[in-house]
């Protein structure tokens, strides 16, 4: 029997009597307080607080980590905000890297593009000699170069692919800007894959990287059968320092075929083998795309281009199927839905499984939730679903202000990222990162969620300051919230029988000003009573 005892600093119980003890043993917290430090006569780790406080870990409630971990061994173009320096970076790499036939980046900001859309000569003129595929941070698109469109045979001939689009000028020449999957599927039989050793070893930065901000479970929103099988690998073989909820992408045009392989991937995770750290019990579904690339689905047209509302991913129908035959499948339904049409199609999608299916415990799932119409927002508590929300995103970035408030407009533009109406609502609330879309830091996130403003603090009193949240309910929607999400109804608070999975931080967040919440950094994270990171 493991016994640990936290002390000396103020214990974070979201709305519990104030205490500075915390005891465990075998990996749940068994007392508080006074009673924790006579608990036991002597305890096997003693960890003083030294005033720090003491936190439910954070849980991540959508994010990519296997793909943040791999982007991190390729080209990554995380942290370049112009244009020329990620074109430098792209040269750089290609001469550090000369025997690499076709290069892979990742992760480039598209503010830096006009309209968030690239052109081939472009690139052209730093790589012409060998293909280039550039992904940017949303992963919605692929940006090429005139090689890279050779290698795949497309040229102004080219049917538009389903589900996705190519980007031409006026001529009818493609630029080199390819939208959605069915875009960057033109280049998925000639592109390089990523191979298994890569994928080993960015399972072990993307755990690393998770430990050390205090990240205990994550939802991986987007897993192959291939992938999941390195979280299984990485959980038997003691790598995994974080628990992994895989969830299948369903495919618009192969999910009938899909479901046996699915069933197949929950029942493996679910063997002792995986201990626990890894299960897969989620399906997702793409509704839309990204209002920064046009693709997100509204219910009126775009500002800048009447002519469209974005690209669903699905028919509402066909949605409201699939969703229907997977939820009888058991599984728990995660939909991307960004705009407000999509948020809709989600949510009439979840409202037919539920009336077809019977009511059972589901929690089912809609992320990024960026546009939602007044009319759907009861909705959310009404269904019981869960409006999972990246709060990093909810302040004037770039992306924000150079492309999404010229495409909605300022009526619509006042509408997004409701975090605050669908809490008070009676709406369950979640808090994820989309990582490697953007910072996997919680503080970060929470910054944003307490003052929605920038780093550099704009705009005075935050952008639409009635959907700010107090600290406390920015964590819980980062702990709490987010177990609640997983299932996981005995982890997410500090209390007597909660699974021990704790943060230990260089200053009480709760006791400074919002934006001061992004420069505290994580001490410790422990996972079930166990210490897994200690900076």
């Amino acid at each position: 029997m493991s016994t640990t005892l936290f002390r000396g600093g103020p214990i974070i119980t979201f709305g519990g009597p104030p205490s500075d003890a915390v005891a465990v043993s075998n990996g749940r917290i068994v007392a508080i307080g006074d009673e924790a430090r006579s608990w036991a006569t002597t305890f096997d780790r003693v960890v003083d607080l030294d005033g720090r406080p003491l936190l439910p870990a954070f849980r991540d409630g959508h994010a990519h980590p296997l793909h943040a971990g791999t982007n991190r061994l390729e080209l990554d173009f995380t942290g370049i905000h112009t244009l020329d320096g990620t074109l430098d970076a792209l040269r750089a790499w290609r001469e550090s890297n000369p025997d690499d036939a076709w290069i892979v980046g990742r992760c480039y900001d598209p503010s830096i593009l006009p309209n968030a859309f690239g052109r081939a000569e472009w690139i052209d003129a730093v790589c012409p000699d060998r293909p280039v595929t550039l992904f940017p941070t949303d992963n919605h698109a692929v940006w090429t170069n005139t090689a890279a469109m050779r290698a795949a045979g497309i040229d102004r001939d080219t049917a538009e692919p389903p589900l996705g689009e190519i980007v031409r000028d006026a001529d009818g020449e493609p630029i080199g800007m390819f939208l959605e999957f069915g875009g960057i599927g033109l280049f998925g039989e000639v592109m390089p894959k990523i191979d298994r050793a890569m994928q080993d070893r960015g399972l072990v930065e993307a755990m690393r990287a998770m430990s050390a901000e205090g990240i205990v479970w994550a939802q991986d929103a987007s897993v192959r059968l291939d992938e999941l099988d390195v979280y299984l690998d990485g959980a038997s073989s003691g790598i995994a320092t974080c628990r992994i909820n895989a969830a299948f992408r369903a495919d618009p045009e192969r999910w009938r075929r899909q479901r046996d392989g699915f069933v197949d991937g929950r029942r493996r995770a679910a063997e002792p083998d995986s201990n626990g750290l890894v299960t897969a019990n989620t399906i997702k579904f793409f509704a839309d795309g990204v209002i920064e690339a046009g693709t997100g689905f509204l219910l009126e047209p775009y500002e800048d281009a009447p002519h469209s509302c974005g690209l669903p991913n699905w028919s509402a129908d066909g949605l409201a199927e699939a969703v229907r035959a997977f939820d009888a499948d058991g599984f728990q339904i995660h939909i991307h839905a960004i705009g407000d049409a999509g948020v809709r199609m989600a949510l009439d999608a979840i409202e037919y499984a539920q009336r077809e299916n019977g009511r059972r415990d589901r929690r089912p799932v809609i992320a990024h939730t960026q546009l939602v119409h007044p009319a759907d927002r009861p909705r959310f508590a009404a269904l019981g679903v869960i409006a999972n929300f990246e709060p990093l995103w909810a302040c004037w970035d770039d992306a924000m202000l150079d492309l999404t408030f010229p495409r909605l407009g300022p009526q619509r533009s006042a509408l997004q990222y409701p975090i605050a109406s669908l809490a008070s609502g009676g709406g369950r609330i979640s808090f994820g990162s989309d990582w490697p879309v953007s910072s996997h830091r919680p503080l970060d996130g929470l910054a944003v969620a307490v003052t929605r403003q920038n780093a550099a603090g704009e705009p005075v009193g935050g952008w639409l300051p009635e959907e700010r949240l107090p600290i406390l309910q920015a964590i819980q929607a980062y702990t709490e919230g987010s177990a609640y999400q997983a299932f996981d109804d005995d982890a997410g608070r500090i209390e007597v029988g909660q699974a021990a999975d704790l943060v230990v931080l260089d200053r009480d967040i709760t006791a400074v000003a919002g934006n001061e919440v992004a420069d505290a950094r994580v001490d410790q994270t422990w996972l079930a009573g166990q210490p897994v990171y200690e900076r």
